[in-house]
């Protein structure tokens, strides 16, 4: 007979780490969060890692149900109907880890959504956070970030940026291709970055209008719930006041807005992390081999033992820069780079050595006989990803050995 897995394995971390990075606010965002989560996401979460991506896969129920409850309002002021939260960043970055907790797919959905996309259309003029930014926070709209490029991805310098925005009376005529856009194929908003001469500048652009076509559905590993797609730009037109910013603003703005998108990746690389770490730890408990409990061996406790270190250290790595960045400082290096390879690297392995304590129920996605799943080969699909978006994790080391030996000898 085989095992049967726990529905709901213990959350070591309520025992094993102390919040105390983070203050009463966070806390309890966290515990809404992660009450959100288990009724609205985890119930979904296997079907949206398994599905094939569409259009008509995207979760939109548990899109909508997030901004039901408010979770689009936890990143921002109360001028744009947010929360007005007093440490927003800490906030948001608790509430992607308890989202990808049970679904890294929906994690890296409101990541974009908010992190990204409403950071940005945050940074723009009263009137594109009339039009664009209260609504994405409501829910009513969806929001995409496009900066990736067939050719341009950790590289966003202007040589490197190949689409162009062009002066065109009042405003703009905009042609280019951009690649791997996160919510692209459902996004009614999109911040571009684009050329202007040889300055980078950051526009928001309907997604339906004239001149922008989004293609089909990337086919990915993991994270298929994450719908990513081409955006083509082909005369799409943008007016000044579409614009994000001044004139080559845009590299700035940008980065920025991925900086705080590392901080919220490193969340979400440790809630992967410790969902694989609690599914092996009631595994250990429970499976027995040669007369003994896996828990028994002494290979799984030192390794486990590791792992809880390194959670810990992961975790306090994402609330330092977080923190930071909620004290002003919009650059929190080298925390946040430290802390998205970091976190990334460690949703890998621990991933990976759960399959390897499950054995076959580990490799498999289900059992075909009686519909048995550890579901831990669904987060190492997953997880690989986020050692790669937001910047390279080799991209991060490079940036913390430029605090280290500085520009002039890291370049």
């Amino acid at each position: 007979m085989s095992p049967t897995p726990p529905a709901a394995p213990e959350r070591t971390a309520d025992r094993l780490h102390h919040d105390l990075l983070f203050d009463e606010e966070t806390r309890a965002v966290r515990a809404q969060v992660r009450a959100f989560a288990d009724a609205h996401v985890a119930p979904r979460a296997q079907a949206i890692a398994q599905a094939e991506e569409s259009v008509d896969s995207f979760p939109r129920d548990v899109f909508d149900a997030m901004a039901g409850a408010g979770l689009f309002a936890i990143p921002f002021g109360e001028r744009d109907g947010g929360r007005g939260l007093a440490r927003p960043v800490c906030a948001t970055a608790a509430a992607v880890e308890e989202l990808a907790y049970h679904s890294s797919s929906v994690g890296a959905i409101y990541d974009v959504h908010c992190i990204l996309a409403g950071h940005a259309l945050e940074l723009g003029s009263p009137a594109i956070r009339e039009r664009w930014l209260a609504p994405a926070i409501a829910g009513d709209v969806v929001g995409a970030f496009a900066t990736t490029e067939p050719g341009a991805s950790s590289d966003l310098s202007p040589e490197a940026v190949q689409t162009v925005a062009t002066p065109d009376g009042d405003g703009y005529r905009i042609d280019g291709r951009k690649r791997f856009i996160t919510n692209a194929p459902v996004a009614d908003v999109i911040v571009v970055l684009g050329r202007v001469g040889r300055k980078l500048t950051l526009f928001a652009l309907d997604a339906r209008a004239d001149g922008v076509q989004v293609g089909a559905p990337d086919r990915k590993l993991g994270n298929r719930g994450q719908l990513t797609a081409d955006v083509v730009l082909d005369g799409a037109r943008a007016s000044a006041a579409d614009r994000i910013g001044e004139e080559g603003e845009g590299l700035r703005l940008a980065l920025a807005t991925l900086t705080y998108g590392r901080v919220g990746i490193a969340a979400s690389g440790v809630g992967m992390a410790q969902a694989a770490f609690d599914r092996t730890i009631a595994h250990l408990r429970e499976r027995s081999a040669f007369g003994r409990r896996l828990a028994e061996f002494q290979h799984w406790q030192f390794r486990m033992a590791e792992h809880a270190t390194r959670l810990e250290n992961a975790r306090n790595l994402y609330a330092k820069a977080a923190r930071l960045m909620d004290e002003g400082i919009a650059f929190p290096e080298p925390e946040a780079s430290m802390a998205k390879a970091y976190a990334t690297e460690l949703a890998v392995d621990l991933a990976r050595d759960a399959i390897q304590a499950m054995g076959g129920y580990g490799f498999l996605r289900e059992v075909a006989a009686d519909g048995t799943s550890f579901r831990v080969e669904e987060i190492y699909r997953d997880a690989k990803i986020a050692e790669i978006y937001e910047g390279t994790n080799e991209i991060q080391r490079m940036i913390t050995a430029r605090t280290i030996f500085g520009r002039d000898l890291v370049g």
